[in-house]
C-alpha cells in the first residue's frame, strides 16, 4: 500500500514537537523558524489533556506546513488528525493498530511506526501497510532516557531488507546526524537538537543541509 508520491517526500529533516521545550505563546514562530530554515516533515506531539490547545496548535500547523510545502504528521491521536486534515499519524508500540488508522485515515494518510531497535516489527509494519518506520533511540535522548538503544547498523540493515523509508530518532546533533544519515536513513527527526537550541532556524538549516 506504498504511495511513491508520498513516499519521494519523505526525507530530509523530521522536526517533532515538544511542548517542555516551546513556549505556547511562541509556538507559531517557532514552528515557523524550523520550518524555515528546512525541515520537510513536521510531528505534532503534545501528550497533554488540553484539546482545545491541541486543536488550535495542529491547526496552526497545518496551515505552517501548507505554507512551506511540507508534511504534517499528528502522533498517534487519529481523531485530532482527522480533525485538522493532517498529512498523517505516528503510531507507538501501545496505539491504534495500523490497519484501524488505515480504516480510518483512508488510503492517502501516511502511517508512520515506531520499531525502536526491532527489525521484526520493522517487517510486520511494512506488511501491514504502514509508510515508513522509525528507529531509536539512536544516542542518549534528553527526551526519552530511558528509550531502548539502536544502532547505524540496525538502519543499514533495515535497508537491505525492508522497502519502507526509515526515520532515525533519538539524541541526533548537528554532531552525530552525518553518520545517521551514512547509514541509510532517509529522514533524521530531531527534537532537542532544534528547539533547544540557541538558534533553531540555523540549527535547522545546518540538519536540512546535511541531505543536500
Amino acid at each position: 500500500m506504498n504511495k511513491p508520491a508520498s513516499d519521494q517526500r519523505l526525507h530530509g529533516l523530521y522536526a517533532i514537537t515538544d511542548e517542555n521545550l516551546i513556549p505556547e505563546a511562541d509556538f507559531v514562530a517557532t514552528i515557523e523558524k524550523v520550518l524555515a530554515g528546512g525541515a520537510a516533515i513536521i510531528q505534532y506531539r503534545d501528550k497533554s489533556s488540553n484539546k482545545e490547545r491541541r486543536f488550535e496548535q495542529a491547526s496552526a500547523l497545518r496551515k505552517l506546513c501548507d505554507k512551506h510545502h511540507s508534511i504534517l504528521i499528528i502522533n498517534d491521536d487519529i481523531a485530532l488528525a482527522k480533525s485538522v486534515n493532517a498529512d498523517g499519524v505516528h503510531l507507538g508500540m501501545d496505539d491504534m493498530a495500523i490497519q484501524e488508522a488505515r480504516s480510518l485515515l483512508g488510503n492517502d494518510a501516511i502511517i508512520g511506526v515506531s520499531c525502536y531497535n526491532q527489525l521484526e516489527r520493522a517487517r510486520e509494519a511494512q506488511r501491514l501497510g504502514a509508510d515508513y518506520i522509525a528507529f531509536g533511540a539512536m544516542y542518549v535522548s534528553p527526551t526519552k532516557p530511558k528509550a531502548a538503544a539502536a544502532t547505524p547498523a540496525l538502519i543499514a540493515e533495515s535497508k537491505e531488507q525492508i522497502e519502507l523509508p526509515v526515520c532515525a530518532i533519538g539524541g541526533i546533533t548537528e554532531n552525530n546526524a552525518q553518520e545517521i544519515i551514512d547509514a541509510g536513513a532517509d529522514m533524521i527527526a530531531v527534537i532537542s537538537g532544534l528547539f533547544g537550541a540557541r538558534d533553531i532556524e540555523a540549527a535547522a538549516r545546518t540538519l536540512a543541509g546535511l541531505y543536500e
